[in-house]
């Protein structure tokens, strides 16, 4: 995998929002974080535009998503949020000019379409925080999107949990929003899961759609050829009246047969407020034991 070339002082962040709409104060506060950093931000022409439920129509937002494609002076493209909207313009771009010169691409949630299509074009990109969130963000959340747009070295740490299951493993990093992972499975974007580690996140899911999604992922085989599994946030799920009857970790549990796959719960990924940042394409190690879960790259 292509890692691209880390940003340094006065380089140029491009934001847009390639999906749902957003208000411009998000947009505001995250532009003064980056230049606080040292970097140069512009801002996309319809990034705080707004038709219908989206940014703008599905032509003014692949303009600006492929403008920050083709130019040679911006070094990363940073997506202000997610929604829905991204597959609507994957198909419409041109990936020419990034699979020349690739640039980071950084998001989350929806944003989990494009990482699949970087991914397919052997490039690296970030998986973290956005806009939208940066004013409620933990300290290590903004930490760590920084730290993987300029390569400083990072890992994350955190206590163990009862429903883990111990072990070590490594493998190259894919992931994301599981709901987008299900939607592209059998489709040519689709991850190759063989040998990798394997992260994922939702929001506002009923547990019976985890459950299916779920089910997808096991009959495509996917939990037989990972060699790893970090389960991220799983926020505000809803159940059904009468309830479904069993837990996240009982739902997720279920679908894995195998004795030697390394499962971690409770990771800061996704749809929370320590929403720490993921190197997708990177080679990493994850330790699970009685102590700690440990995700460091390699």
């Amino acid at each position: 995998m292509k890692a691209p070339k880390h940003l340094e002082s006065g380089d140029v962040i491009y934001m847009l929002s390639p999906a749902k709409s957003i208000e411009r104060g998000h947009v505001v506060y995250a532009k003064e974080v980056f230049e606080s950093w040292g970097f140069v931000v512009e801002i996309s022409k319809n990034c705080t535009g707004r038709h219908d439920y989206f940014s703008g129509t599905d032509e003014e937002r692949t303009s600006d998503l492929q403008l920050a494609l083709n130019r040679e002076d911006i070094k990363a493209i940073v997506c202000a949020r997610g929604g829905y909207g991204a597959i609507r313009i994957l198909d419409k771009l041109n990936w020419g000019s990034f699979q020349k010169a690739p640039k980071w691409f950084i998001g989350f949630s929806d944003i989990t379409v494009f990482h699949h299509r970087i991914h397919q074009l052997g490039s690296m990109s970030i998986h973290a925080t956005m806009p939208l969130n940066f004013q409620n963000n933990s300290k290590a959340a903004l930490q760590t999107l920084r730290s993987s747009m300029t390569g400083e070295a990072f890992e994350i740490q955190i206590p163990t949990t009862i429903s883990n299951k111990m072990g070590i493993s490594t493998g190259k990093l894919v992931g994301g929003n599981l709901s987008i992972l299900y939607s592209l499975l059998g489709t040519d974007d689709s991850f190759d899961f063989t040998d990798k580690i394997l992260f994922i996140e939702d929001l506002c899911e009923q547990y019976y759609h985890l459950d299916r999604m779920l089910f997808a992922l096991k009959k495509a085989g996917v939990f037989e050829k990972i060699n790893g599994l970090i389960v991220g946030g799983m926020t505000d799920l809803k159940d059904t009246s009468p309830p479904f009857g069993m837990s996240l970790t009982e739902i997720i549990m279920e679908k894995i047969s195998r004795d030697d796959l390394v499962v971690c719960f409770d990771f800061p990924t996704g749809h929370i407020d320590d929403n720490r940042a993921m190197v997708l394409g990177a080679n990493v190690r994850l330790e699970v034991n009685d102590k700690h879960s440990h995700l460091c790259y390699v």
